[in-house]
């Protein structure tokens, strides 16, 4: 497993050398997520969030392979990926407001090269493959990254998506945050295999296992990815081994399925614990700056949920208005019905009058 920085933070390969601003860059997205994150856990705990897929302890992965990307880059997420959209600019009211149950928190600010989330379990795979192709085809310098978890390695998604980036040699970088569980099966009940990043053989791509709580391994695995795929020699699987330390989601309960020996063991790989120890011994980190970093963030998130949970409420016109280019004449009808039912207040009991009408 390709790893720079052991449980402790000390050196177990040759340091990269990062800039020193980049490194505190990563220091402080891998932080921002943490508090963001716990901030949602306990927005949802109190009745002001909806289901929600906590992030922690996989900060590393997202943050060492997003601050990876060039702009240009385009990402295909699934849910759980709070610490690469944060670093890509997308406000963090827009993740909060998106699990408080209003879709337009998945809208994509402009000139943001991301996707929507895709909750339907690997999904985003075939899609990522074909942009990569539709960029191979134009001659864009440009690659498409694909997250995805264990669980969706399972999926014919999964080998469909990589057997045709092999065969068409596209620009694609596929990294499985393998975080051991998929929902509450075991990643040994997933597959067979010894890794996940062997199965980059069968597909005839390359393929490599990463520390996925080492963030600077998965900063320098993920360029040297980009930097192959962009020269035309082909796309990557990256398994970034990690763990999630809270639940898959706030609607299971992890002690149901795993055991506090294995929470314990892996609390002990800590990303956040292991950079600071690195950035301490380089003389990056102190205990002011890490006050620093914290009051800023708690001033961007309270102000984050100020705007999620004051927003106005969505205009009814929109399921209507964005569901096809041009609006057909069913939806036609069913929107001025809205548009009466709004406006008199009244509530239409004959609806089967109209085609495709609801009660």
């Amino acid at each position: 497993m390709f790893q720079i920085l052991d449980i402790k933070g000390g050196l177990v390969s040759e340091d990269p050398d990062l800039d020193k601003e980049l490194l505190k860059e990563m220091y402080w997205w891998m932080v921002y997520a943490r508090m963001a994150d716990d901030k949602a856990l306990k927005l949802q705990r109190q009745g002001r969030m909806g289901t929600f897929p906590p992030t922690t302890g996989q900060e590393a992965a997202q943050v060492g392979s997003g601050l990876a990307l060039d702009k240009e880059d385009w990402v295909f997420p699934a849910f759980r990926e709070l610490g690469t959209y944060l670093l890509r600019g997308i406000p963090l009211e827009n993740m909060y407001l998106y699990f408080m149950g209003d879709v337009r928190g998945n809208i994509i600010p402009k000139n943001i090269n991301n996707l929507p989330m895709y909750v339907p379990v690997s999904t985003q795979i075939p899609q990522a493959v074909g942009a990569a192709y539709g960029m191979k085809l134009r001659n864009k310098k440009n690659a498409a990254v694909c997250y995805f978890g264990d669980g969706a390695t399972s999926k014919g998604d999964f080998s469909e998506g990589l057997n045709f980036a092999g065969v068409f040699n596209t620009p694609n970088i596929f990294i499985c945050q393998n975080n051991q569980w998929a929902i509450s099966v075991p990643r040994k009940k997933q597959t067979a295999s010894k890794t996940i990043a062997q199965k980059a053989i069968a597909y005839g791509i390359s393929g490599i296992l990463v520390d996925g709580n080492d963030v600077l391994a998965m900063h320098v695995a993920t360029k040297e990815a980009l930097e192959k795929a962009k020269k035309g020699e082909g796309p990557t699987l990256i398994e970034a081994f990690t763990y999630r330390l809270r639940m898959h989601t706030t609607a299971d309960d992890p002690t149901r399925y795993r055991s506090d020996e294995e929470l314990k063991e892996w609390e002990s790989r800590d990303p956040l614990i292991r950079f600071k120890n690195y950035l301490k011994n380089k003389g990056i980190w102190s205990e002011d700056w890490q006050k620093e970093l914290e009051t800023k963030a708690e001033e961007m998130i309270k102000k984050a949920i100020e705007k999620a949970e004051n927003i106005d409420p969505p205009n009814p016109e929109d399921m209507f208005i964005y569901m096809y280019s041009d609006i057909n004449p069913v939806l036609k009808e069913q929107l001025e019905y809205l548009k009466k039912m709004i406006s008199t207040k009244e509530i239409e009991e004959d609806s089967e009058k109209i085609e495709g009408g609801f009660p």
